[in-house]
């Protein structure tokens, strides 16, 4: 089977660590065996990749330049490329290594346990609860992390101030994790402090109590009772060095969510005013967009952008919706039907979800995909309108699986139950794909190489520019031919003579 990562579609698609190494080695035994019990001559093994039945297969790959083994059909095989290799016994375990990137990628019962290094940084988890990682960061840091999720984190480092530890929920610190740049706490959620960049919040009873104030910024909140936080206009420097205004704001509620009241972009030239007493209304507004809603969220929506250039009505909105500008046009009536679009994006649906169709041109991209049930049928292309090439890959949730790349290679996979649900998967393509790819098939057209595979190698067919080979039966019938000789195998013994092709008079 081709590398993983490389998937195609056949013609008719279209019309319509060192210790696991040695263990892996071990099936190799039966590639052996299979070597004792029909002997093959070695100008014959030079020549021409070896089919010994079910039990060992040798061939090239048909996408990449390499060669592939294969034991017992889906139960072990060894892929070897120009400078990575795979091993794997399918679904238990597989690894991967390419020593020009420094990768190496180790998939134990995949999801169960993971392995990925990556130069000096490494990672390891089972089930994404249990994890520790390290390695050298961009700043030599050398951080290593230990979590037990969500009761133990844990990280050291060279440099003492970036050492944390917490156990959960008694006390601990955490740096850079669960979207804040520092958490303190004792005894959560009896007391939190947290810090995003220059803003500090003291929770107490989280969510209940808390302080917050930073640069410019004072806030407190009895939530859900009553809220209150100000902020005034900052200054601070862009990505070219340049200072830029931060607006300020001012956020009240009461009883939330039934009444928010709030101004953004003080201090700025689009000031936004919005209030919500919900269900009654809740209102926008701004310079550059205004918005009513009256008894939501089953009332009318009015939407006038004046940016970009377009006006909505909804009744209910977003169920139904019609709009009209150069911004924007939509009509919609879920789950009837829906047609929306603007200068790059276009949304339609009919009878949602059985249709669904999305595009994104935004050249040199075009992007398409239709989808009929969610995952049960998707098409997605992605054309260079530039160049000209383009890359499509198709999915028939659990029949095929098959994708053409944009320098043409094609690939298709019959039978895919999970491919459709995770598409570039490559654990699922490593430990999962060899066992229920009952047809592989694919094609190189840079080189003009071609293979189809039915049952692992039951039979199996490939064609080049000059050269053609057959086997059947897991190898017990073979035929070869070239531009200048053809040979017949039956039960793994020459038949009859090689014999040149003859060729017409000059």
């Amino acid at each position: 089977m081709e590398n993983r990562n490389n998937h195609g579609k056949h013609g008719d698609v279209w019309s319509i660590s060192a210790s696991f190494k040695r263990l892996l080695h071990l099936p190799g035994i039966l590639a052996v065996l299979a070597l004792s019990v029909h002997p093959v001559a070695a100008s014959d093994l030079d020549d021409d990749p070896f089919s010994s039945g079910f039990l060992y297969d040798r061939f090239s790959l048909t996408l990449n330049p390499g060669e592939r083994q294969e034991v017992l059909g889906p139960v072990y095989y060894h892929q070897r490329l120009e400078e990575s290799e795979t091993w794997g016994v399918p679904p238990f375990f597989s690894y991967t290594r390419d020593p020009g990137v420094e990768l190496t990628e180790i998939d134990l019962a995949y999801p169960l346990l993971t392995l990925d290094r990556f130069g000096d940084e490494y990672r390891v988890q089972l089930l994404q609860i249990f994890s520790f990682a390290g390695g050298k960061t961009q700043d030599d840091e050398g951080k290593r992390r230990f979590t037990l999720f969500p009761f133990y984190f844990q990280q050291r480092s060279i440099r003492p101030e970036l050492n944390y530890t917490a156990v959960m929920p008694f006390y601990g610190t955490l740096q850079n994790r669960l979207f804040r740049d520092e958490i303190f706490f004792v005894l959560f959620p009896g007391y939190a402090r947290t810090r995003k960049k220059d803003v500090v919040t003291d929770n107490f009873l989280f969510p209940v109590f808390h302080l917050r104030k930073g640069n410019e910024l004072k806030g407190w909140q009895v939530w859900p009772v009553v809220g209150f936080e100000r902020k005034g206009v900052t200054w601070r420097t862009n990505s070219v060095d340049e200072p830029e205004m931060v607006g300020g704001h001012r956020k009240f509620f009461a009883l939330w969510p039934f009444f928010l009241d709030s101004k953004t972009g003080l201090g700025t030239t689009n000031e936004v005013w919005q209030q919500s007493f919900i269900p009654f209304y809740s209102i926008t507004r701004s310079p550059e967009r205004d918005s009513s809603t009256y008894f939501w969220p089953f009332g009318l929506t009015l939407t006038d952008d004046r940016v970009k250039n377009f006006k909505e009505v909804g009744l209910p909105w977003p169920l139904v919706v019609f709009a009209r500008g150069e911004g924007k046009t939509v009509n919609r009536v879920w789950p009837l039907y829906s047609r929306a679009h603007n200068a790059t994006l276009q949304s339609d649906f009919y009878l949602w979800p059985i249709y669904k169709y999305n595009r994104f041109n935004s050249p040199p991209l075009d992007r398409e995909r239709t989808r009929i049930l969610f995952f049960l049928y998707s098409d997605i292309s992605e054309k260079n309108t530039e160049t000209g090439k383009a890359l499509r890959r198709i999915d028939f949730w659990p029949l095929f699986t098959a994708r053409r790349e944009h320098d043409g290679r094609e690939r298709l996979q019959i039978l895919a139950p999970l491919e459709p649900l995770l598409p570039n998967n490559k654990s699922i393509e490593r430990n999962f794909s060899p066992i229920w790819s009952v047809w592989r098939s694919e094609k190189n057209p840079k080189t003009g190489e071609s293979s189809q595979s039915f049952l692992w190698n039951f039979y199996r067919k490939e064609t080049g520019p000059e050269s053609r080979q057959v086997s059947l039966l897991f190898g017990l019938i073979q035929f070869r031919e070239d531009s200048s000789r053809k040979k017949w195998r039956i039960f793994y013994i020459p038949v009859g003579e090689n014999k040149p092709i003859s060729k017409g008079p000059p």
